[in-house]
């Protein structure tokens, strides 16, 4: 009975150890920050990695990442500087880097998430108020000579793209915000500040649609109407080189039908000086032709000048 008594208190005492070693000994990963405290005061602060001790019951551990957190912050509609509203989609990302002011501030990660949250949209929605669509969205649109367009990276003068440049200034403005007052300090840094998209709000999409097609319907007219142009502009000019052809080779024509007309009045009246009785009887065969058609019967005189040619043939002149 005695060694069984015995043997049951070793139990008790190695379970009872057991449990006292586990409230009393933990560990503390190479990514972790280790925050011991008794009754809600902060005993100390454990950057070590490896097996750490506390009081049992009395002492707790709160462990925090060394390593940066990202904070995805709600979506939220902004107004730019001409009053036009974007959809900006952003997220954070930032570090602990003093355990002892994030536990007092912040107490934990969901709670860092909504105050670091809440500065760096603060400083977002001012920094996108004095900034153009173009440089919140960091691109351009610039037509290729086929007629197509393309969305090339904007910069500013100094050769920095413009949406970096903004979230850079959000970035900076944030840490100082965070670091103004002993209040504002959270024991953080912020690390980064992304855009990750920043598109029109559903409700004025259409509006744009509509808007950009009212555009491209302009400018397909005014299209339309410089090429009527150009087209009458040179049909114009080839109806004038036509006319101007036409006319020349009127004139042309003309003078080569004067000049020869008049060879043949000069060749007609050659021939006439040097034999005018074969003229005179050519002169008669053509009337004959004329005024004898086939199968004709006409009654006339036989002394009629018209048969001097039929009678016989004349005497050759001397």
């Amino acid at each position: 009975m005695k060694l069984k008594g015995i043997g049951i208190i070793l139990i008790v005492a190695i379970v009872v150890g057991g449990i006292v070693a586990s409230q009393a000994l933990f560990v503390v990963d190479q990514t972790q920050y280790g925050v011991v405290t008794r009754f809600g005061e902060i005993q100390r602060i454990i950057k070590t990695p490896g097996l750490q001790s506390k009081l049992p019951v009395v002492e707790s551990v709160t462990r925090f990442d060394k390593r940066l957190l990202r904070i995805d912050v709600p979506a939220e509609s902004m107004p730019d500087r001409e009053q036009q509203f974007l959809e900006i989609d952003a997220y954070v990302r930032y570090r602990i880097i003093n355990p002892r002011k994030f536990l007092e501030r912040l107490r934990d990660e969901f709670t860092a998430a909504d105050r670091i949250g809440r500065i760096v949209m603060s400083e977002l929605r001012r920094v996108v108020a004095g900034s153009d669509r173009t440089e919140i969205i960091g691109g351009i649109a610039q037509s290729q000579p086929d007629g197509t367009l393309v969305v090339i990276p904007h910069k500013t003068a100094e050769g920095v793209y413009t949406r970096e440049a903004l979230t850079k200034q959000v970035l900076r403005d944030s840490n100082k915000v965070i670091g103004a007052s002993d209040l504002q300090d959270f024991g953080i840094e912020i690390v980064d500040v992304r855009i990750k998209a920043a598109d029109f709000p559903g409700t004025v999409e259409q509006t744009v649609f509509n808007r950009m097609r009212t555009e491209r319907d302009v400018q397909g007219q005014r299209m339309r109407a410089e090429g009527e142009e150009q087209h009458l502009t040179i049909t114009t000019d080839v109806d004038r080189q036509v006319a101007i052809i036409l006319a020349e080779a009127d004139r042309t024509a003309n003078t080569v039908r004067g000049e020869g007309e008049a060879q043949a009045i000069e060749i007609l009246a050659d021939a006439l000086e040097k034999d005018p009785e074969f003229f005179a009887f050519r002169r008669s065969l053509e009337a004959y032709g004329k005024i004898l058609p086939q199968k004709s019967i006409v009654v006339l005189s036989s002394e009629n000048d018209l048969f001097k040619y039929l009678e016989g043939p004349l005497e050759p002149t001397k």
